[in-house]
């Protein structure tokens, strides 16, 4: 089996029932077992400012998929739930994106792994860090926890913990 991180976020409207729903496709799969969920977390957006806020979270799981595989179920799952690819980082039903794929790095034409800025972003790190603290991201060599700690405080603070959380 392999240890994954997968990141899910939603800007569309119910972001909730999104969240649930890619979570019961993902445990759909027979060769996906989802061993933890971090909280819903909502941020403001990146990159493409003028959209809704996010809920994101983190989960851990175990596969029999090798990387690609996983990518293409992501994306099946994505497109099923309606995603739209219209605006760079622009609002979304759905986002699967794998953080983390063992301690591999892989660079392919269709997949980077750890998936690439992610060392940079609160919205991945601080759901990231509450169930994979001293995971080490073989990218940079240090552990969530120490590359969560490198972020400005306002980054972090802009993280909020979702309170209206029904999927978690």
């Amino acid at each position: 089996m392999n240890k994954v991180y997968l990141a899910l976020g939603t800007n569309i409207e119910p972001r909730d029932v999104h969240l649930s729903e890619a979570l019961n496709l993902l445990e759909a799969n027979e060769a996906i077992v989802i061993e933890k969920r971090s909280s819903i977390y909502e941020t403001a957006p990146v990159g493409y400012l003028d959209q809704a806020e996010f809920l994101n979270m983190v989960i851990k799981v175990q596969t029999l998929l090798d990387p690609l595989a996983l990518l293409d179920l992501c994306q099946e799952i994505e497109n099923k739930l309606g995603r739209k690819r219209e605006i760079r980082f622009g609002p979304r039903t759905i986002d699967l994106d794998i953080l983390l794929y063992n301690q591999e790095n892989i660079k392919e034409d269709r997949l980077m792994i750890p998936h690439p800025r992610m060392n940079e972003r609160a919205f991945v790190l601080v759901p990231l860090a509450e169930i994979a603290a001293d995971e080490v991201m073989p990218n940079v060599d240090r552990t969530v926890k120490d590359c969560l700690t490198e972020l400005p405080a306002e980054a972090i603070e802009t993280v909020i913990k979702w309170t209206n959380n029904h999927t978690a």
